[in-house]
C-alpha cells in the first residue's frame, strides 16, 4: 500500500482498491465490479505519458494478442478502456500472487510441485508456441497463481528459490554467463536424473545446443502426456481393459506395467474432474487397481529373485581379465557398487543412475574391445547389467505411480471432507 495521501486513478463502473505491483509505465490495483456479481479483477494503469510511439505499439500488441487468445494458464485480458490520462486492462484476479513471492516465502519447492507448475508453464507455452507468439520476458516475477492453496499457474526456477546465474552486479552477471564453466546444481533438494537432465539441457549457454521447444515438450519430465485433462480418464480406462486382460492371461508382469501405466492418468483425471459423483467413481476405481497393483507386484518380485542372481561367477571371472584394463576394472567396480545397492534394498533412482553410468562406459568400451573370450564375457554382463537397470527402472516406475495414486486418493478424501 502508498502512504497518506495516495489515491487510484478512477475508473466508470469500477471500484479500485489496493495496489497489487507497480513498473516503469503501469500500475495494477485490485478492483471490482460496482454492479452485478461485484467480480473481482485487475487492472493494469498505463501512464498515457510515460509512453513514446514504440511504449504505445507495443502495448497495443500486448492487447490484441492478449484479447484473441484464450486459454487456462494465461492471465485473461477482459476488457480494455481509457481516458485522457491513461489506458486500463482490465484483467483476470489471481488471488495467489507471483510465483516469485510463492518462491520466496518457500525458499525451495518440492520437486513434484515444481513439475506441477512446469507442466502447467509447458502447457501455456505449447499454446503461444503453436499461435507463432513469443512471451520474451518469462520469470517468476511475470506468472501469476490463481489462489494461495492448491494454485493454478498463470503465465518460470524455482526448484532452489534462486536463478542461476545470481549475481551481486552486472559484472559479475556478465562473467557468469560468458563463462564456459557448467553450471552447477544445488545439493539440495535432491532431483531425480530426468530432472537434472532438463535442467542442463535448458541452461546451456550455446544456443545451438540448448534443448529446443519440441524437445522440451516431449522431454520426459515435463510429461505432456500426463497433464491433466477431459481425455486423461479415457486413456486410462482403455490401460486398464489391456491390463484386466492380461491379469486373466496369467502374465503378471505385463499386468502390473499396464495397471501402473493407467494409474498415471487416473491421478491427472482425479485432479481434473470438478464433478463430486464422478469424482468418488474414479476414486474408487484407483483403490482397487492400486490393490491389485500391489498384489501382482509381490508375484512380479518373486519370479524376479532369480534375474538378481544371474551373471555372479561370469562377472567374477570377467574381472579377473580385466585386471589389465584400469577404465574396464572401474566400470565394472560402478556396476558392482549398482548391483549391491540393489540387493541391500536401495532400489532408487541413485542406484539406476550408477547402473546407467556403468553401462555407458561399458558400451564404449566394448565397441573398441577385439574379439575373443573377453569380450564375450563383456557382452554378457552388458545384457545382465542392462535387463538388471530395466527391471529397476519399472520397479521405480511402478513405486511412483502406485504412490502417486494414493496421495491423489488421500487428498481427494481430505478434499471431501473439507466440502463436507
Amino acid at each position: 500500500m502508498a502512504g497518506p495521501g495516495w489515491a487510484p486513478p478512477r475508473l466508470d463502473g469500477f471500484i479500485l482498491t489496493e495496489r497489487l505491483g507497480s513498473g516503469t509505465y503501469a500500475t495494477v490495483y485490485k478492483a471490482y465490479r460496482k454492479r452485478d456479481t461485484r467480480e473481482v479483477v485487475a487492472i493494469k494503469c498505463v501512464s498515457k505519458r510515460s509512453l513514446n510511439q514504440a511504449s504505445v505499439e507495443n502495448l497495443l500488441t500486448e492487447i490484441e494478442i492478449l484479447k484473441t487468445i484464450r486459454h487456462p494458464h494465461i492471465v485473461e485480458l477482459k476488457d480494455f478502456q481509457w481516458d485522457s490520462d491513461h489506458i486500463y486492462l482490465i484483467m483476470e484476479f489471481c488471488a495467489g500472487g507471483d510465483l516469485s513471492r510463492f518462491i520466496r516465502m518457500r525458499r525451495i519447492l518440492p520437486e513434484k510441485v515444481a513439475r506441477v507448475f512446469l507442466q502447467q508453464l509447458a502447457c501455456a507455452l505449447k499454446f503461444l508456441h503453436d499461435h507463432n507468439i513469443s512471451h520474451l520476458d518469462l520469470k517468476p516475477k511475470n506468472i501469476l497463481l490463481s489462489a494461495p492453496e492448491n494454485p493454478q499457474l498463470k503465465l518460470a526456477e524455482a526448484l532452489f528459490g534462486r536463478p542461476p546465474f545470481a549475481s551481486r552486479s552486472f559484472a559479475e552477471l556478465e562473467e557468469k554467463i560468458r563463462s564456459d564453466r557448467a553450471v552447477e546444481l544445488p545439493s539440495r533438494p535432491p532431483l531425480s536424473p530426468e530432472c537434472r537432465d532438463l535442467l542442463g539441457q535448458l541452461l546451456e549457454r550455446d544456443p545451438g545446443k540448448r534443448i529446443s521447444f519440441e524437445r522440451f515438450f516431449a522431454h520426459p519430465f515435463v510429461d505432456m502426456e500426463h497433464v491433466p485433462g477431459p481425455e486423461s480418464l479415457c486413456k486410462g480406462t482403455n490401460l486398464v481393459v489391456e491390463a484386466v486382460k492380461k491379469d486373466q492371461e496369467g502374465d503378471a508382469s505385463a499386468a502390473l506395467s499396464l495397471y501402473c501405466k493407467a494409474l498415471e492418468y487416473f491421478v491427472p483425471a482425479l485432479h481434473y474432474e470438478t464433478d463430486a459423483r464422478r469424482k468418488e467413481a474414479i476414486r474408487a476405481k484407483v483403490g482397487q487397481y492400486i490393490s491389485r497393483a500391489e498384489e501382482l507386484k509381490a508375484l512380479v518380485t518373486s519370479s524376479n529373485k532369480n534375474l538378481l542372481q544371474q551373471g555372479n561367477p561370469a562377472r567374477e571371472l570377467l574381472k579377473e581379465m580385466a585386471k589389465d584394463k584400469p577404465r574396464l576394472c572401474t566400470a565394472l567396480e560402478m556396476a558392482s557398487a549398482a548391483i549391491a545397492k540393489e540387493e541391500e534394498g536401495k532400489d532408487d533412482g541413485d542406484t539406476l543412475e550408477l547402473y546407467q553410468q556403468s553401462l555407458g562406459e561399458l558400451l564404449l568400451l566394448l565397441a573398441a574391445e577385439p574379439a575373443g573370450r573377453r569380450r564375450e564375457l563383456l557382452h554378457t554382463e552388458i545384457q545382465t547389467l542392462m535387463a538388471r537397470a530395466e527391471y529397476l527402472k519399472d520397479q521405480i516406475k511402478m513405486r511412483e505411480a502406485q504412490s502417486m495414486g494414493k496421495e491423489a486418493l488421500a487428498e481427494s478424501v481430505r478434499s471431501a471432507c473439507t466440502l463436507q
